[in-house]
């Protein structure tokens, strides 16, 4: 099956974009949005295909998650079931027979660094609701987890050391996330590839592709000989994000 995740930044937006044409080319079973920035009322989404799972923030125009699929699931849950974190519709599970499905958009942690030590707290209870979850069956988590892990996996790491995203208390959290039991898909199978799923609006960052590999598929330990193929698709316009994908046998 195919797994895609998307960081949208706006879905209606995106809508405007080509964002059905492009989703329905890549034939995913299973599409993760983040940053919807709507709530479901909101968006008339044409996809008969696919079941509809959508957690929106309480403020209004921000944040949100969606799931599409095309098998329905066993149950879905909104949030991580702590309230002082599910204000924001960051986080949508979906239980399969064989796996759950974990759709995020993890906090970013702002200009100057302002939303850190949320963002820390944050890490911890996400990581132990995933180690929670994988005690009972294997873990697909994708989405925007606004983290470049290694210097690889952006463009002037030395240039980004203090800011968001790419500070060593985000990335220590990632490795700590990843020795917990999972692995990053795309790094798994491409230790040495040099691709990128984010870049700013800024200053043609784009078009001089000067970005950042912020957008994941992990997987628990036990799927990785699963995992057939990981892609970023960078050629995909209608965000600031491109979508991302996994090809898996489960």
């Amino acid at each position: 099956m195919r797994l895609v995740s998307w960081n949208v930044n706006g879905i209606r937006a995106c809508l405007n974009k080509g964002f059905i044409e492009s989703v329905m080319s890549l034939e995913a079973d299973i599409i993760c949005v983040q940053e919807t920035k709507a709530q479901e009322e909101q968006v008339d989404l044409m996809l008969d295909d696919y079941y509809q799972y959508w957690n929106s923030a309480i403020k209004k125009g921000y944040s949100g998650t969606l799931v599409l699929t095309k098998e329905k699931p066993i149950n879905y849950t909104k949030g991580i079931n702590i309230s002082e974190h599910d204000q924001e519709g960051r986080v949508l599970t979906l239980e399969y027979d064989k796996f759950y499905l974990v759709n995020v958009y993890v906090p970013n942690s702002q200009r100057g660094l302002t939303r850190l030590d949320y963002r820390m707290e944050w890490d911890d209870v996400f990581r132990n609701y995933l180690n929670d979850l994988a005690k009972n069956k294997p873990v697909i988590m994708c989405g925007d987890l606004n983290v470049a892990h290694e210097e690889i996996d952006l463009k002037n790491p030395k240039e980004n050391q203090r800011n968001a995203g790419f500070t060593i208390e985000e990335r220590n959290k990632f490795t700590t996330f990843l020795n917990s039991g999972f692995i990053d898909s795309f790094r798994y199978l491409y230790q040495d590839k040099i691709e990128y799923s984010w870049w700013s609006y800024m200053n043609k960052a784009r078009e001089r592709n000067i970005g950042w590999r912020i957008d994941y598929f992990c997987l628990s330990n036990v799927l990785k000989n699963n995992l057939k193929d990981a892609k970023i698709y960078q050629n995909i316009m209608g965000s600031d994000h491109c979508p991302i994908s996994i090809d898996i046998e489960i």
